[in-house]
């Protein structure tokens, strides 16, 4: 039992100090910046218009108010494949966007990956996409450096990999592909861009982390001290039991 308890102290002790002191993680900010896109029409008669971006972007949101129903809200990027599925951005679905291969279909809803994308406005009038798996979508992100001088020269890498030029082209068509004539339609085009604001070294409270450590520690003995009690009392229990019946029953004479 006490080596347990050496062994148990030592182990949680280490994995303490490690994360608190000799921690190799770092955590990134970024900006997660909603940008409104300024939308571009090709001529007054179509529903048909376009914008660019030269950021990193994550989310893109595109909005069409007043379109008929059962018509279709078709948005391409020119210059990348990015990221859709019906599900996106709705608290209840189950969906997966970092497993999007068909391996994984069967099982659960995956984001397909592709340069255009369309719903249909008699499902919704917005249609959300992610342009980047690898950018944090909440603004905060980790990563694993020798230093914080590497840590901030490949958070700063991951940003600018992921910075592209991209022609956005949004149209509302019909059921067969052909796109609608442009009744006043309210369209609006929305995506997240982001740029490091900060980096830091990923450390724990040694104060928190050593209480967990002590209750972990505390369990373990308790698990080890009170089931064998149990069973000890459990045995005794039996045995008086079984005692005082042998003495108050009888015996039997031949």
């Amino acid at each position: 039992m006490i080596g347990i308890g050496l062994m148990l102290i030592f182990t949680l002790g280490y994995a303490v100090h490690s994360n608190t002191v000799n921690s190799e993680y770092y955590g990134y900010s970024t900006s997660n910046e909603e940008v409104s896109a300024t939308l571009i029409q090709e001529n007054n008669i179509s529903a048909d218009w376009y914008f660019t971006t030269n950021s990193a972007i994550t989310w893109i949101n595109t909005t069409i108010e007043g379109a008929p129903e059962d018509s279709i809200i078709f948005v391409e990027a020119i210059g990348t494949e990015w990221f859709h599925t019906p599900s996106l951005g709705l608290d209840e679905g189950d969906y997966s966007c970092k497993e999007n291969t068909k391996d994984y279909s069967d099982i659960i809803e995956t984001c397909v990956s592709s340069n255009f994308h369309q719903i249909s406005t008699s499902d919704s009038n917005t249609l959300i996409g992610i342009v980047s798996l690898e950018l944090p979508l909440g603004g905060l992100g980790y990563l694993q450096a020798e230093s914080n001088v590497h840590a901030e020269e490949e958070s700063e890498n991951l940003i600018s990999e992921n910075k592209q030029l991209i022609t956005w082209k949004i149209q509302l068509q019909d059921e067969s592909g052909s796109v609608l004539e442009n009744h006043d339609f309210s369209t609006h085009v929305s995506y997240t861009q982001h740029e490091i604001i900060s980096v830091e070294k990923f450390v724990l409270d040694p104060i928190q982390e050593s209480i967990y450590s002590l209750a972990t520690l505390i369990g373990c003995f308790a698990l080890l001290i009170i089931l064998p009690l149990i069973a000890y009392f459990a045995a005794s229990y039996k045995e008086k039991k079984d005692e005082k019946i042998r003495l108050i029953t009888p015996e039997i004479s031949e």
